[in-house]
């Protein structure tokens, strides 16, 4: 007989009060025949706290999920799903987002849908999305400082005057940038950070990268889409001695006057998708996207015949 699949779950932490979505997603994957896996950290705050469905599972260590598991079950919000996808990038293990957070844009399976999501997820009834990430190099550095799945962005860390940008698409002189920062991000970022500060929405399967200035100076600059081919680099000045680089929204300190160039990664993270899943639902639903009284809740047009 062969060996079942192991499905390991990951989070960032563990929180009692969501013993149940645990507890349901654990069921779940025994009732199917799957072997389950625990994160390491998070399998020793279950254990330490009482957590009885930890007895079903097998506690996993981050190299061995990577080596062993048919899919990472992240649970939490978005940031969650990205430290899981950071672990595994590179891999060919996919990760299927199940929300403990609030948008839950990136996990977009909801704790009441956890049993059919994993019925189609131990059924083969999904298909797996190759996310793009981005790496940032600082003054000709052969490795990157740092990958984002989201986004990029380079901002000043005080309350000093604006920087100063001159930015190179290619090798050809865009713009300089006069402003409190300047984003990088990818299609999947695209409704994250960039779209707060006034970035477009664009779809996750585009081959694109979006420039978006924070707080521009400029005021004839708009936020620019690049296919995603392009190599960007950026000099940076400003006032202060450092500036803040951000990598989806894990901060590092570079001094200020640094050569950056960003460009897409040759790696990347497996999302998983069940059969279920639309990006533009999605954008309805969560983001609240074209919502309109006169839309009916802002349900599709045959919805509103019904």
């Amino acid at each position: 007989m062969p060996q079942s699949h192991l499905y390991t779950i990951f989070s960032r932490q563990y929180d009692t009060n969501a013993s149940e979505t645990y507890g349901a997603i654990v069921r779940a994957l025994v009732s199917g025949g799957a072997r389950v896996g625990i994160w390491a950290d998070l399998y020793d705050l279950m254990a330490q706290t009482g957590f009885r469905e930890v007895a079903y599972a097998e506690r996993i260590s981050l190299l061995d999920s990577i080596r062993s598991s048919a899919a990472i079950l992240s649970v939490g919000g978005d940031g969650t799903f990205l430290a899981a996808a950071k672990m595994v990038i590179g891999s060919q293990v996919p990760v299927l987002g199940i929300n403990r957070g609030r948008l839950g844009f990136l996990s977009d399976v909801a704790p009441d849908a956890i049993q059919s999501a994993v019925n189609d997820l131990l059924a083969g009834n999904y298909r797996t999305v190759d996310v793009a990430a981005i790496n940032m190099y600082a003054d000709g550095t052969r490795e990157p400082i740092g990958y984002a799945i989201n986004e990029f962005a380079i901002s000043k860390c005080d309350n000093s005057s604006m920087l100063t940008l001159d930015t190179y698409v290619d090798g050809d002189f865009l713009t300089t940038y006069w402003a409190d920062g300047l984003i990088i991000a990818t299609p999947t970022g695209s409704t994250a950070y960039s779209l707060s500060v006034g970035g477009p929405i664009v779809a996750p399967t585009s081959h694109s990268l979006i420039v978006t200035p924070v707080a521009p100076h400029n005021l004839s600059i708009r936020p620019l889409v690049l296919p995603d081919n392009v190599v960007i680099n950026i000099l940076v000045d400003g006032r202060s001695p450092n500036v803040m680089a951000s990598f989806d929204g894990q901060t590092h300190l570079m001094p200020n006057g640094g050569r950056l160039r960003i460009a897409k990664a040759n790696i990347g993270v497996k999302r998983i998708q069940l059969a279920s899943y639309s990006f533009f639902r999605s954008l309805r639903e969560k983001l609240m996207w074209g919502a309109d009284s006169r839309n009916n809740d802002n349900k599709k047009p045959e919805e509103r015949r019904s």
